[in-house]
């Protein structure tokens, strides 16, 4: 009996040696996983941005951007998947996402057709090269602290969606450590609203355990965006934020 129990013991010191040697090169290869993410997104960045430069077309940029993002995704070994796209209606519209990372940007130009311009907080036209190679995109940016200045590029994206021009808008405006659906601004829907235009619901799954807020280690994480629903534009500022709450499985901030 002495002698099971004896060999018991060992056994389970062995595996538990055993499974912990996995654990631990996972964590000491992490640093090297996360410099050959940051080297990978700078190279397709700047690859992206060149060829942009001399592309005429906004739309044909945009092409160039999703295909650099999903290369991104695939050569960083990071699964990617989209679900729904048949649920975006054939005329112009408003889409509304999460935002738990600052891959949520890249995910959704991976995903969504080269017909929406992004409507970003305007600290991102400071950011070296990455502010322009966004303006090369069409994306267009505002101002979040004054309001004055705020107000003018409202009236500008309001303008743009009157010519027909899809919109993407990431309506919580930031994003912090606490995993819940923020507050969302009413920047995206007044737009919706004053362009008749119907209001889609998008929720971005994993990008949070990619790249988690507040650190900039890069995990290996699959990461799926989701179309939900279309919605008319006169109800949709709470009912997008419940169906997008739902389906990434986290609270709505009180």
């Amino acid at each position: 009996m002495t002698r099971i129990t004896v060999q018991s013991s060992i056994n389970i010191r062995e595996n538990q040696i055993t499974e912990a040697k996995p654990e631990s090169l996972r964590r000491a290869a992490q640093p090297l996983y996360t410099a050959y993410c940051a080297v990978l997104f700078i190279a397709m960045g700047l690859t992206v941005l060149v060829i942009n430069l001399f592309l005429p077309s906004v739309r044909r940029r945009r092409l160039v951007a999703g295909v650099g993002s999903r290369a991104f995704l695939r050569a960083a070994g990071i699964p990617f998947a989209v679900v729904g796209l048949d649920r975006l209606p054939q005329v112009p519209c408003v889409v509304v996402a999460n935002h738990a990372s600052y891959i949520d940007g890249l995910a959704a130009a991976a995903a969504l057709p080269p017909d929406f311009a992004f409507v970003i907080k305007r600290e991102m036209v400071r950011v070296p090269l990455a502010g322009l190679l966004l303006r090369r995109l069409g994306s267009q940016f505002v101002e979040r602290f004054n309001r004055h200045k705020g107000g003018v590029d409202a009236r500008r994206v309001l303008k743009l969606a009157a010519t027909g021009q899809s919109l993407v808008f990431f309506p919580e405006g930031t994003f912090n450590e606490v995993r819940q659906i923020g507050q969302f601004l009413g920047g995206a829907f007044t737009t919706a609203t004053r362009s008749d235009m119907p209001v889609v619901a998008m929720a971005i799954h994993g990008t949070r355990a990619v790249l988690p807020p507040g650190g900039l280690t890069v995990h290996r994480r699959p990461i799926r965006v989701e179309i939900l629903e279309t919605l008319t534009a006169s109800d949709a500022r709470q009912r997008s934020r419940e169906l997008i709450a739902r389906a990434v499985g986290e609270p709505l901030a009180s």
